[in-house]
């Protein structure tokens, strides 16, 4: 008698079942941390589109406040300023690619940087968002003394608003690093939770590089 097929414990009647990884479900599972991520991100985009409304708005009510504030701006230090900030998420990638390879610390010398782990890309990361920060606390200054406050007319307002928001925002993310960083020190194994909060960091930080290079292209470059 000719034996009975059988099926694999690996195929069903629609073909092969999912591959799955031990302890995290079918590897075609979207991971809940980057949707829920990506969605909160995406209502952060909502503020900040209300940001930007209103500083057209303002602007078309009163432009003869831009005529006359605007040339006050530094735009080759927001120009330095915005490429470090820019740079930090090239930075702040690299790290990526190691935190999703497993590599939490480098396996070299420290002026080794190909053989960094996420560990020293992050520092670097957050290094580089400190100066940003810093660089935008002394152009604050520079404008105070120039007479503009958040008080002092409407561009000052938004001016502070749109850039102050943005700064807070910054600063959340140095804060996240700092998370990630410590938690690297601490743990005894590199988990795949903290592989997917390094890579959840990366996205927000991802974020606030966009938005702010909105912003610079609007106060700085539209004059």
């Amino acid at each position: 008698m000719a034996p009975v097929a059988t099926a694999s414990a690996a195929t069903g009647p629609a073909g092969p079942a999912p591959r799955t990884i031990p302890g995290h479900g079918p590897v075609t599972r979207p991971n809940m941390a980057s949707v829920g991520t990506i969605v909160w991100l995406a209502s952060e985009l909502m503020f900040f589109a209300g940001l930007f409304a209103m500083y057209f708005t303002i602007r078309s009510v009163n432009p003869d406040l831009w005529a006359n504030h605007t040339a006050k701006l530094a735009v080759p230090y927001a120009t330095g300023n915005t490429l470090i900030l820019v740079i930090s998420s090239v930075w702040c990638q690299w790290g990526v690619f190691k935190a999703e390879q497993g590599q939490v610390a480098r396996t070299g010398p420290v002026w080794d940087f190909m053989r960094w782990g996420m560990r020293e890309w992050y520092v670097l990361t957050y290094i580089f968002g400190a100066i940003f920060v810093s660089g935008q606390i002394k152009e604050y200054a520079d404008m105070i003394h120039e007479g503009i406050t958040i008080s002092s007319d409407g561009y000052g307002s938004v001016f502070y608003l749109t850039t102050g928001f943005h700064a807070l925002h910054v600063t959340g993310g140095l804060i996240a690093f700092l998370l990630i960083i410590g938690r690297s020190f601490t743990s005894r194994r590199y988990t795949h939770a903290q592989a997917t909060g390094a890579v959840v960091t990366s996205y927000y930080w991802h974020f606030v590089d966009v938005v702010w290079i909105g912003l610079y292209s609007v106060i700085y470059l539209l004059q």
